[in-house]
């Protein structure tokens, strides 16, 4: 291995590194592990009956962040429990949007979507999305 493909390694791996420190990937994660574990929404989202579901944008790739912030959003609207963490999820995200931090997840400030889910499903998405750039 030549000095100048380990030294493109290396750079490579602090650049993903930041990127991750950038996006608070282990402190995302964690809160939303939290809110999963105490969570017992996983009833049915139905967007043209009426239901006590809440229906939540599941994100189209590029527009994450937009999308967590308003899905954060309607969670703390319709009091949803452990509103300190939800907050702080909501404050992480629309900060990273504001700031182009994870510039993978934010093409856009619009939130686009082509199918809503309900918490649980919301709450999975934003888990693997953190996980992806966590590898």
């Amino acid at each position: 291995m030549s000095a100048s493909m380990l030294s493109y390694i290396l750079l490579s791996c602090l650049l993903l590194s930041v990127q991750a420190q950038n996006c608070s990937v282990r402190e995302i994660i964690r809160y939303t592990n939290r809110l999963l574990e105490g969570s017992s929404l996983s009833c049915p989202c139905r967007e043209t009956a009426v239901s006590s579901c809440s229906c939540l944008p599941i994100a189209e790739p590029g527009h994450e962040l937009a999308c967590f912030v308003e899905g954060t959003e309607h969670m703390l609207k319709n009091n949803a429990s452990s509103p300190q963490i939800i907050e702080r999820l909501k404050q992480a995200f629309q900060t990273q949007l504001d700031r182009n931090l994870c510039e993978s997840l934010a093409r856009g400030h619009q939130c686009q979507y082509k199918t809503k889910g309900n918490v649980k499903e919301f709450l999975n998405k934003i888990l693997r999305t953190y996980q992806a750039i966590h590898k």
